[in-house]
């Protein structure tokens, strides 16, 4: 004859102790402190993964528009030499030859003030050949008004930034001073005097990046520079796009071992460095800090497991008396605390992606509501809150949070599995 209890034992298995951790979460009935805790565990621990998502995300984003909308302006990386660069057409060739170099791009570097009426703006003002800077950079990607191309070698047009133009309240076609200060030598004195150089230059287009570079820079053709620095055919520097951000340092100074003497190189961690730098540092703590939230919202389900085993002394006596094994009981209660991880966990990514999906979108439609901008180009490197998900921030973020919740219903299912029947029943 077949063993009875053996059978009826093997039932007591997985589906059993399964649905039975099912039930205990989501009944509610004699037991409405517990349910009330379980609400709370599962907010907590879908907030903290929710906030930590929303916060990767958006450091995602400033990272990323750090790589293509900043550096994709700025050099990755440049080089110079002692005395300004007169054979810079060959240089270019060396360059490009590279197989790590995409493009290459030859620009004088002027620092000077932009002033219509009374209004006066200091400014760094570029002058290019818009053919190779279209190839180098991504600043024609966004124009909003005019073209590089609309650069020509007479000199007498430019481009400047969207807020450049919003400062000094003008548009495409209007005329501008750029003032540059000359340093010349007094003879007679022996002293050192400033003389201002003035041009007058037509607003030819309008670009907007969305970064500090509206705010502080403008473009001129590479003749009308030249002239205006006194440097007949030779250029301040070469800019160099490369293929990989990370190794344009070493991109750049294998380059320096085909050149001569008095060359030398600068990259975009000179620059930009300590900005990258201080977003990373910001993902790591603000991480950190919401990573502490997940784990105390994890936790929290060792004190709702504890209530439950409390509450349900009777039933675990009950389950040990009809055959219930050990293990059985401490499933049960690994799986209503299991269960508890996956609901917040789950929640809190829904609620996590979602805002990083619209969280731009909504800052911008909030700043205009309330007629004030959070981020400024003048004070900040980027004029919006950028935001990039990545889906593997949220499996690693919501599998962190599983894995917390999972080992927070070892102790409370080991002292469930403890309760004696007897003992448990006599209070009863």
């Amino acid at each position: 004859m077949p063993n009875n209890n053996s059978s009826y034992s093997s039932s007591l298995y997985r589906p059993f102790t399964v649905f039975t951790g099912i039930r205990y979460t989501a009944s509610r009935r004699n037991s409405k402190l517990v349910s009330f805790i379980s609400l709370l565990s599962i907010s907590g621990l879908a907030l903290g993964v929710g906030l930590l998502i929303l916060v990767l995300s958006v450091m995602n984003g400033f990272g990323q528009e750090l790589q293509e909308r900043i550096l994709g302006v700025a050099p990755h990386a440049s080089l110079y030499h002692y005395d300004d660069i007169e054979n810079w057409q060959s240089l270019i060739q060396t360059a490009e030859s590279h197989p790590k170099v995409t493009a290459a791009s030859p620009y004088v570097q002027l620092q000077g003030m932009l002033t219509v009426g009374t209004n006066v703006l200091p400014t760094a003002a570029y002058g290019i050949l818009p053919q190779r800077e279209a190839q180098a950079s991504v600043i024609s990607q966004h124009m909003v008004q005019g073209a590089l191309e609309e650069l020509t070698a007479d000199g007498q047009g430019c481009i400047l930034g969207a807020n450049i133009a919003k400062q000094l309240g003008i548009t495409v076609g209007d005329t501008v001073s750029f003032i540059m200060p000359k340093s010349m030598l007094n003879e007679d004195t022996g002293t050192q005097r400033i003389i201002p150089k003035l041009a007058f230059l037509q607003v030819k287009g309008i670009f907007k990046t969305g970064t500090e570079v509206d705010a502080s820079l403008i473009l001129i053709h590479m003749n009308a520079a030249q002239m205006l620095a006194e440097i007949d055919n030779r250029v301040h520097g070469v800019k160099l796009q490369v293929d990989d951000l990370f190794r344009a340092s070493a991109i750049g100074y294998e380059l320096l071992r085909e050149l001569p003497q008095g060359y030398y190189v600068r990259d975009w961690t000179r620059s930009h460095g300590n900005l990258f730098n201080a977003i990373q540092l910001s993902k790591n703590l603000v991480g950190l800090l919401l990573f502490i939230i997940i784990a105390v919202a994890a936790f929290n389900v060792v004190s709702t497991l504890i209530m439950v085993v409390n509450d349900k002394q009777g039933d675990i006596a009950i389950l040990r008396t009809l055959g219930a094994s050990t293990f059985n009981i401490m499933t049960i209660f690994v799986v209503q605390g299991t269960l508890i991880g996956v609901l917040g966990a789950t929640i809190g990514a829904l609620v996590g992606c979602g805002l990083s999906l619209v969280i731009t979108d909504f800052v911008s439609w909030l700043e205009i509501v309330i007629d004030y901008q959070f981020l400024k180009a003048d004070v900040y490197p980027i004029s919006y809150l950028p935001s990039h998900l990545r889906w593997q921030d949220v499996l690693w973020v919501a599998g962190v949070a599983l894995g917390m919740s999972f080992v927070a219903t070892l102790y409370p299912s080991w002292r469930a599995a403890r309760v004696q029947p007897a003992v448990a029943l006599g209070y009863e």
